[in-house]
């Protein structure tokens, strides 16, 4: 059969370059079915896009286990035996910027991980920092604000963000984090990426843990300061995507190895940080890393649109033995999610070919019907409710088979026994860390930006912060912001004073 070219019904298509009109030089009629249904469907081209995370990269591999140590602490067979393999699919993302935004700009970027096991589908939805600016859901939306486009300007307006900043002292760690060297990686293949949040974990004792993932770079670690950023990125807003693209089709396929962090379920109550804050880290020193396996990405999807662009993340999505905690942002991811894809895609989009399970026999099995753009069999003739007597899929009654019972440590993230819990102690131990260049960097990285805000009191609210996690970083970091402001005057009376002569 012939390749040749047919309508969305399938009837070929005698002329795709000419309208039909009425005669030579007339106007075009109504009639001409492809028309209209060519143009139409081009109106229709695009989706909302994700309201953060919008500019992205994807690339399809496989994770490997290379020790059975966390087989201890979990039932979760992706886990159980040395040399288990389970197929991905990894999603790299900018947070703030809209899609055609460069993807070299400083922001966290998002590391998403989708597990394709025989026991469905494990989204592990993270960022290439192991903390972020807020510790609770509600203000997500607000943060999120302050970040995109002003409503009057219409652009990302550095005032609006250090005023969210300067009321949300809880962000001071990350702000350290981001406006550090680590802020821009020089690709995507040379960051790390971590889980985040803290999870759960359940064995086949049924004893809990809970754990933190990192997966560390096999590269090693590369980053661009602000100017190579802004060079790189003004030749070519999409620099990390090209190069993660080159990287596969030359076959340098970059991997990462899988560690974590344990934490005995008993420990939570005392230790001295809320180990459910996401503004926090557990130090090593604490709860040392143990390697688990080795994640490899090996292959380009065909078609961006399909493949990237409808993946659907979703951090409620658990295999058994693996669970939430009660981390106030987890909580709320829980449900945000999910709930966006029903917007942006469909109430059907975990049927789409990168969404579905495919490493469970059969795929998904449930009672869900209809919907717009069901395009299986949308379950045939079998009955669409449960219990019932005509042999459909049942629970498995297994008592904890996804989420770990929210127990102990629920209360306010500022709980009296968790001794060095505020806000900027691990701010300033990242700080006291730094060499005498990265210091350098970071304080010429946040006055570069908090010199622009044109509102003193959030300046001062600001510096404040810095302050509390470390004094020499407060005061460095006030002179030079004081110098960018002089900077920034100084054109501007210049000119001043050439005009009155």
């Amino acid at each position: 059969m012939k390749n040749h070219l047919t309508t969305e019904a399938g009837a070929p298509v005698t002329d795709d370059r000419h309208a039909q009109t009425a005669g030579a030089g007339g106007p075009t009629l109504l009639q001409d079915h492809h028309l209209l249904e060519k143009l139409a469907r081009f109106n229709r081209e695009r989706i909302p896009e994700r309201v953060v995370h919008a500019v992205g990269s994807g690339a399809y591999g496989h994770f490997e286990v290379t020790s059975a140590a966390l087989a201890t602490y979990t039932r979760a067979k992706l886990f159980s035996a040395v040399g288990k393999r389970t197929k991905v699919f990894v999603r790299f993302s900018t947070v703030a910027g809209s899609k055609g935004a460069a993807d070299t700009v400083r922001d966290p970027r998002g590391f998403a991980v989708k597990f394709y096991t025989e026991e469905g589908n494990w989204d592990l939805v993270g960022n290439n920092t192991p903390v972020f600016f807020i510790r609770d859901g509600i203000k997500f939306p607000d943060f999120i604000h302050s970040q995109k486009y002003d409503p009057f300007t219409n652009r990302q307006e550095p005032d609006n963000a250090w005023d969210f900043f300067s009321h949300t002292p809880e962000a001071t760690h990350q702000f350290v984090w981001l406006h550090g060297d680590r802020g821009i990686p020089a690709s995507l293949r040379h960051m790390d990426g971590f889980g985040s949040h803290t999870f759960g974990l359940v064995n086949e004792q049924g004893e809990r843990f809970w754990v933190k993932f990192h997966f560390k770079t096999d590269q090693g670690i590369r980053c661009l300061t602000s100017a190579q950023a802004a060079m790189v990125g003004g030749r070519d807003p999409a620099f990390h995507q090209k190069d993660l693209y080159d990287a596969l089709e030359r076959g340098d396929f970059p991997s990462w190895t899988l560690k974590v962090q344990i934490m005995p379920a008993a420990d939570a109550a005392t230790y001295r940080y809320d180990p459910f804050d996401l503004t926090k880290v557990w130090p090593y020193a604490d709860y040392p890393l143990i390697e688990v396996g080795r994640l490899v990405l090996d292959r380009a999807p065909d078609n961006y649109f399909a493949e990237v662009e409808q993946a659907a993340f979703n951090p409620g999505n658990f295999v058994p033995g693996i669970g939430p905690s009660p981390d106030r942002m987890l909580q709320a991811r829980l449900f945000a999610y999910g709930d966006a894809h029903r917007y942006r895609l469909g109430v059907n989009h975990t049927r789409l070919p990168v969404n579905e399970p495919k490493g469970v026999e059969g795929g998904a099995r449930n009672y869900g019907r209809d919907g717009a753009m069901r395009f299986d069999g949308n379950g045939g003739r079998a009955r669409n409710y449960e219990p019932n007597g005509y042999g459909g899929p049942a629970p498995t009654g297994e008592r904890y088979e996804h989420a770990l019972p929210v127990a102990g440590v629920t209360g306010p993230q500022d709980h009296p026994v968790h001794r060095e819990n505020d806000d900027f102690v691990q701010a300033g131990a990242l700080y006291r860390v730094m060499t005498e260049p990265e210091k350098e960097r970071l304080i010429a990285n946040l006055a570069g930006s908090l010199g622009q805000v044109s509102r003193p009191d959030v300046i001062d609210r600001s510096l404040t912060w810095f302050a509390k996690a470390d004094e020499d970083l407060g005061r460095r970091l006030a002179a030079a912001v004081a110098a960018v402001q002089r900077a920034r005057a100084q054109p501007a009376g210049a000119a001043a004073s050439v005009q009155e002569r």
